[in-house]
């Protein structure tokens, strides 16, 4: 195939020519010939989206590309994610014999036309969240399985909200070989909406652009009209063409169709004075209206009926609205799609070639009989199966009977929620909640429904503000109320991290005394609650919570709350855990019950990372994994994730995990805590390597989300590591002064154990000021609160915590409790602590007792060089040296002329890294004037800027 569309030659199946968009067109094709692409086209109504990428999509067809194509519709049934599955039902010449995975047989029952080709579908879930996660990894793995392919979704400013959350889901994780192209309104978009719900940034290693059609110049429209009509257009012509269209391709096209007779007879001048005689040089009303007005009557009655329909129909369908016989339909139909005013969109299916002729004609339907027409088009959709609920619900309110627009639109709603189309739910529902003077009942029922959804989705911020709309209605029922601000707070607390969730939840148990399993849901979520004092009340919380569920048969419900003691036990650091981990129903029929489960050993598995063991977290949450993506809970794995990557932290595992953390930060950045955990492990690294300057700054950003997260350990650990970096920095009085607050946090919330390394720091900041009688209390205080507990990361803080204050008086006790801590660090599987521990303790024996073997010392060096701890490293080589245990250097200096040397390449390494001159010095223990020699050694040598130094340093390795 050539490509000659693309320069504005005319195919035989098509009036009008592709000109006016060569760049878009180029633009389009550069970025999906490079997946993984996303690729946004960006128009208003009728400038030519659909034709750009449908010129695309011959291109690449003839390129032997595989492209897929669906559309979101104005007015559609509940069907999960129907735009997508309308473009994968296309897929089946191309899926592979073998290879497909599992997950993708969830599409089985969608695409019965492919099913024998799919892996065999699994049981269906009567759980809607359950069943929706099932189908976006069934998407995603379908996708995977074809290969090169392009999928095209087009006009998103009609999408649902599912399909929605599934094409964002998708963008942010697309397979390799997929390009995915979404064509949208922005003028119909909600107000400040992205068209993905949330802002889309391209993940790493994912190209693509947006493409934003403008209108044609008069130039690329003389051209259209010259190559449309086959006469060289005269310039008046198509100034008058382009001053009545403003550039828009719709309106110039359907001026064409209608001037056609008189550019035939080649009467230029009268269709300019016709295009100037026209009242409505900004739309399709004149034009659409002509047209109409020359159509016979079997050609105006299926038009007619098309209009009122809305959506593409069959010829069996027009033919029983209409009431014409199948041969006077048959002929109606034809007259009007040679007329250009209908066309088949799919086999067999009629519509209108663009929504704003639809309402043209619809207009233009005379109300007695569009009544007619409406209310036949409910006599035939209602004797369909299943009915077509949304479209007899349209209809109905047509008529003007709201009571039975509102029935039908609730039964439409109940039927999406329960195949798992949550999208198309939310939609109606919001049109119920906007009516006035709805029933009580109906209005609590709908708000409630509409609350649980919004509860399960992937866009926080907008599930947020739906949620804040629905408590603002003063007209819900009192436990409708606590139902939906339950759900609101919840997703504050979870998935947004902002402890101020836990105020909506408090007002929530108290607006459902009437409900108490419901109120149990919120009580066990306030027993969570460490801030503002109310740590005193989780077990009385808790206890509560047993108290409402102990006589109830909802399974699901006692489910929750034993989930949620587990979760307190293991925040405690209660011995009694493990045996009620064991005695979890790791299988269940009941979806609840399952989501609990899951629920319950992500919380463990987070909690129990937080006390030191590592190995059990690391296992747990890895084999939660598929439970926590079966749970509905769309952020649960994702959360799961998260603490992997902070045990890879604490484990040692530091080769890739900025790119790694990066990766998930860009898949899910609106998850709060993603972003915490990602600061807070960039600052640890980066204080370890000596940037200094970073380091402060991911600590501080971690810190500003601690002042209002749900966890407490996140201000804990950020304080912790705020307060290393100042004693390394040779700062004790800011370190001391940011200890200061953490410790009144630490006694506050008695999260002891979990105190992330504040016990430890902040006796040795105590000890750098002179504040010993502060230090001996807060040990005294962590050793008394920590009794009869398993912490061994706590345990290990105190041990080096003991230490400290024994280095003076008692060396000999205080190496003890340094090797106590080593020996616990190494047994929790923590290098880098273990590492920490072993310096401490080389340091007091070889200083206290000359001539000490420096094994210590050295096993800390050998962990801090494996791990890229180079400010680590450089401190242990300076105290090496100053004892006069480092080897000895020979006379002279060594020559390495080009190549850099030893300390060239730490100074190379920190500076590749964006650490600064002051943070090379205070890392490597040099003065600021031998680094400034040092730096411009390393630039010469390198041949390259600060900036370059990194590329210029992995050129030197993979030349080497």
């Amino acid at each position: 195939m050539t490509n000659v569309l693309a320069h504005g030659t005319a195919r035989p199946d098509r009036d009008f020519p592709f000109v006016g968009r060569q760049r878009e067109l180029d633009l389009l094709l550069a970025a999906v010939r490079h997946p993984p692409a996303v690729v946004l086209v960006e128009g208003e109504a009728g400038i030519g989206k659909s034709r750009l990428v449908h010129e695309a999509a011959l291109v690449l067809s003839g390129e032997g590309e595989r492209v897929l194509t669906g559309s979101c519709q104005p007015l559609r049934e509940p069907f999960p994610y129907g735009p997508v599955v309308d473009a994968l039902r296309k897929a089946g010449d191309w899926l592979p014999a073998t290879g497909i995975p599992p997950t993708a047989g969830a599409l089985a029952p969608l695409l019965p036309d492919l099913a024998d080709r799919l892996p065999p579908a699994p049981a269906r879930v009567e759980d809607p969240h359950t069943e929706r996660h099932r189908l976006v990894q069934a998407v995603r793995s379908f996708l995977a399985a074809l290969g090169p392919a392009v999928l095209i979704v087009e006009d998103l400013h009609w999408v649902d909200e599912a399909t929605r959350d599934l094409l964002l889901l998708l963008a942010r994780d697309l397979p390799d070989r997929l390009s995915l192209v979404l064509t949208y309104r922005a003028e119909d978009l909600p107000p400040g909406t992205p068209v993905l719900g949330a802002a889309y940034r391209h993940p790493p290693g994912v190209s693509g652009t947006t493409v934003r059609l403008g209108a044609l110049t008069e130039e690329d429209i003389r051209e259209l009209a010259t190559a449309a009509l086959s006469h060289r257009t005269p310039k008046a012509l198509g100034r008058a063409l382009h001053q009545r269209s403003e550039g828009l391709p719709l309106v110039v096209e359907e001026d064409l169709i209608s001037l056609r007779e008189q550019v035939r007879q080649r009467d230029f001048d009268e269709a300019v004075q016709r295009l100037h005689r026209s009242d409505a040089p900004h739309g399709l009303r004149e034009a659409v209206t002509e047209r109409l007005a020359v159509l016979s009557p079997s050609a105006a009655a299926v038009v007619d009926a098309a209009a009122v329909l809305a959506v593409p129909a069959s010829e069996p369908l027009l033919a029983k609205v209409t009431g014409l016989g199948p041969d006077e339909t048959a002929d109606g139909i034809t007259e009007a799609l040679a007329g250009s005013v209908l066309r088949e969109s799919d086999p067999g299916q009629y519509g209108f070639r663009h929504v704003l002729a639809q309402q043209v004609a619809y207009r233009h339907v005379a109300g007695p009989r569009r009544r007619r027409l409406h209310q036949r088009a409910i006599e035939e959709l209602e004797a369909r199966q299943p009915v077509p609920l949304v479209q007899v619900a349209h209809h109905t309110l047509a008529l003007g009977d709201r009571e039975g627009w509102l029935r039908r639109t609730e039964e439409a709603a109940d039927q999406a929620i329960a195949i798992g189309d949550t999208g198309t739910a939310a939609t109606l529902l919001r049109q119920i909640l906007e009516e006035p003077q709805l029933d009580d009942d109906l209005r609590s029922r709908t708000a409630l429904a509409l609350a649980r959804i919004a509860t399960f989705g992937a866009d926080y911020t907008a599930n947020a503000a739906l949620l804040r709309r629905i408590l603002s209605d003063p007209r819900l029922a009192e436990a409708t109320r606590g139902e939906v601000r339950l759900g609101f707070g919840l997703l504050m607390a979870t998935q947004a991290g902002d402890r101020a969730g836990f105020r909506q939840i408090e007002r929530a148990a108290t607006e459902l005394a009437s409900r108490p399993e419901r109120a149990a849901r919120a009580m066990v979520a306030l027993a969570m609650n460490e801030w503002d004092g109310e740590v005193e009340h989780a077990e009385m919380w808790m206890e509560r919570a047993e108290a409402a569920v102990a006589e109830s048969p909802d399974e699901g419900m006692r489910a929750a709350v034993r989930a949620s003691r587990i979760t307190l036990m293991a925040r405690e650091g209660d011995p009694a855990l493990w045996s009620l981990l064991e005695q979890l129903p790791l299988e269940s029929d009941d979806q609840e019950i399952e989501r609990q489960t899951a629920r319950a050993v992500h919380n463990a598995g987070t909690f129990i990372s937080e006390l030191g063991h590592d190995a059990r977290a690391r296992q747990l949450l890895a084999g939660n994994q598929d439970r926590a993506d079966r749970s509905g809970i769309p952020y649960l794995g994702v959360y799961g994730r998260t603490t992997l990557l902070t045990l890879d932290f604490t484990g040692g595992r530091w080769d890739g995990l900025e790119e790694r953390l990066a990766g998930l930060a860009d898949e899910y950045p609106d998850l709060i805590l993603v972003n915490v955990e990602r600061a807070l492990i960039l600052g640890g690294l980066a204080a370890a390597r000596g940037q200094n300057s970073q380091a402060v700054e991911h600590f501080g950003a971690a810190a500003a989300y601690g002042d209002i997260h749900s966890e407490v350990s996140v201000a804990l650990r950020a304080a912790a590591g705020l307060v290393g970096l100042r004693l390394a920095q040779g700062s004790p009085e800011e370190a001391a002064a940011t200890a200061v607050p953490a410790v009144a946090l630490l006694r506050e919330t008695r999260a002891w154990p979990r105190n992330a390394g504040v016990v430890a720091a902040a006796v040795e900041a105590a000890l750098a000021v002179g504040n010993r009688g502060d230090a001996e209390r807060l040990a005294d205080d962590a050793e008394r609160e920590l009794s009869g507990r398993q912490t061994p990361a706590a345990d290990a803080g105190v041990h080096l915590a003991r230490g400290l204050l024994l280095s003076d008086a008692a060396p000999t006790e205080a190496a003890d409790r340094f090797e106590q801590a080593r020996l616990t660090w190494r047994e929790i599987g923590r290098p880098y602590d273990a590492a920490r521990a072993a310096e401490r303790l080389g340091r007091i024996e070889t200083v206290t007792r000359p001539g000490t073997d420096p094994r210590h010392l050295a096993e800390a060096l050998e962990t801090y060089t494996r791990l890229g701890a180079l400010a680590d490293a450089a401190r242990c080589q300076h105290l090496l040296r100053e004892l006069g245990l480092a080897g000895t250097a020979s006379h002279g200096r060594r020559g390495y002329g080009d190549r850099l040397s030893p300390r060239e390449q730490q100074v190379a390494e920190l500076l590749s890294k964006g650490a600064t001159n002051r943070d090379i010095a205070g890392a490597l223990f040099l003065s600021p004037r031998t680094v400034e020699q040092h730096v411009a050694r390393v630039l010469h040598k390198l041949g390259a800027t600060r900036k370059a130094v990194g590329e210029a340093l992995r050129d030197l390795e993979d030349r080497l």
